[in-house]
């Protein structure tokens, strides 16, 4: 009888309601949905590597983004590793680079080059298309070339980058001037993109030796709370126009 009345009493007292018995997992933020379609990813590859070194692609993006000696960069959709290889060797064995693709294959067949080629500044890793899963307050430049387009959910994604760049970071884009269906961003949907979640433009500037512009963005001000994100709408336009965004 005791040994009841004992068990009644623990039963009781872990009952009562000091602690929630049902753990309830933290809500999922909500962004808004984009208002353009998005380019699917047709290859790991934009140019063959030997044609964009001859006219200096890479070391001009390099250059105009002041990426030098002792850096830390992700490449964000590195594909075959393009501009991974070229940065490791710009950053120096004091930096570091980040290499990230969101497909798995394309990601195994980078980490094999990186190994192959000894670079020891390198890591490679997989991310996800709504996060690139940075570590915070990390990188001196975050380059995005020519795969914006291809971002399913932007403005979570730029939401959930921003924490990764360090106080003087920026994030470079390079793209095309077209519809994001033809595999491009127009300029002012890109402002207005970076905008809505706390971005401000740095530079821009056209370079047709890459294929389209040379965009540079910093950070200012708090990160806005999700549901306060006012996601930008395409104007119809002319076929000759690529349109324009606006809040």
């Amino acid at each position: 009888m005791l040994a009841v009345l004992s068990l009644g009493v623990l039963s009781l007292g872990a009952c009562d309601g000091s602690k929630p018995l049902i753990k309830r997992e933290p809500e999922q933020p909500e962004f808004p949905v984009a208002d353009r379609p998005v380019a699917h990813i047709v290859s790991p590859r934009w140019s063959n590597e030997e044609a964009r070194d001859r006219v200096r692609e890479a070391a001009t993006v390099m250059d105009k983004a002041s990426i030098r000696s002792g850096m830390t960069v992700a490449d964000i959709g590195a594909g075959e590793g393009y501009y991974t290889i070229r940065l490791a060797a710009r950053v120096g064995e004091d930096g570091r680079v980040l290499a990230e693709d969101v497909v798995a294959a394309t990601r195994d067949q980078l980490a094999e080059r990186v190994s192959r080629e000894r670079l020891e500044n390198v890591s490679v890793r997989l991310g996800t298309p709504a996060d690139p899963k940075l570590p915070d307050n990390s990188f001196d430049r975050v380059l995005m070339v020519h795969m914006y387009h291809e971002i399913e959910q932007p403005y979570e994604f730029l939401w959930r980058l921003r924490p990764s760049l360090k106080p003087d970071g920026l994030v470079v884009v390079v793209d095309a001037n077209r519809p994001t269906r033809d595999h491009g961003t127009p300029p002012e949907l890109l402002r207005c993109e970076f905008a809505a979640v706390g971005y401000v433009p740095v530079s821009f500037e056209p370079m047709p030796r890459a294929g389209g512009y040379f965009a540079t963005f910093r950070v200012q001000g708090p990160r806005p709370q999700p549901e306060a994100i006012k996601p930008c709408r395409m104007q119809p336009a002319p076929a000759a126009n690529p349109g324009v965004a606006h809040p």
